[in-house]
C-alpha cells in the first residue's frame, strides 16, 4: 500500500488556514533562500490527494502547480478537473487510497485539508507527517485535522529549526495501517 503523507503547515496553535481558509499569513515566513525542503519533497511523491475546498483554493492561485503528478479530489460536489491528471472522486479514503495502488504510486501527498487529512487519519491511512509550525498564533481557523474520534500515535523521527522561526517535525505512525484495530 502506498505511503501518505501529510506534508503541511500550521500556526503555534495548530491552525492550517484562518477561519476563511486564507492562508495569506504563510507568506511572512517565505525566503526564495529557504523552500524548508519543499522541492525535494515534491520530488520524492509520485500522487497527490486532496479534499475539494483545498482544490478550489489552489485552482483559486491560478496555474495548477501539480502538473507533472497525478492528483485525486476527494468532494462530494461536482467539480471541473483543473488538469489533465486531476481526478475527481467521491470516493472512501481506502478505496482511493486502493485506486493509487492500482495506479502503481508508491509515495503520496496529502496536501489537505483539515477534512480530508482527518479521513486518512481516522483510518489508518496515514504513515508519515511532515508538520511545518509557523511562528505565528491565529486564535482561530481551520485545524490541521477534522472528524478525528480517536487516537493515532506517531513517534517524532527529526526536527529541523530554520532561520526564520520555522521548525519542521517528521513523524512516522507507530502502528502500521494493516495492524490498525478495527
Amino acid at each position: 500500500m502506498a505511503e501518505v503523507i501529510y506534508y503541511v503547515a500550521c500556526s503555534i496553535d495548530g491552525f492550517i488556514a484562518d477561519e476563511q481558509g486564507g492562508v495569506d499569513w504563510l507568506g511572512s515566513e517565505q525566503s526564495e533562500a529557504d523552500d524548508y525542503g519543499y522541492a525535494s519533497f515534491f520530488d520524492s511523491i509520485d500522487a497527490l490527494v486532496m479534499g475539494s475546498r483545498t482544490y478550489e483554493q489552489v485552482v483559486g492561485f491560478g496555474e495548477w502547480p501539480y502538473a507533472t503528478k497525478p492528483c485525486w479530489v476527494l468532494s462530494q460536489r461536482p467539480l471541473a478537473p483543473a488538469a489533465p491528471a486531476v481526478r475527481i472522486t467521491s470516493g472512501e479514503p481506502n478505496e482511493v487510497l486502493a485506486e493509487i495502488d492500482r495506479a502503481g504510486h508508491s509515495r503520496v501527498w496529502m496536501v489537505g485539508g483539515a477534512q480530508a487529512a482527518g479521513a486518512f487519519l481516522e483510518r489508518s491511512l496515514m504513515t508519515q507527517l511532515v508538520i511545518s509550525v509557523i511562528p505565528v498564533v491565529l486564535g482561530r481557523g481551520i485545524p490541521l485535522f477534522q472528524g478525528v474520534g480517536s487516537i493515532r500515535e506517531f513517534a517524532l523521527e527529526r526536527t529541523d529549526r530554520f532561520q526564520s522561526g520555522v521548525v519542521q517535525c517528521r513523524y512516522s505512525a507507530k502502528m502500521h495501517r494493516t495492524q490498525a484495530a478495527s
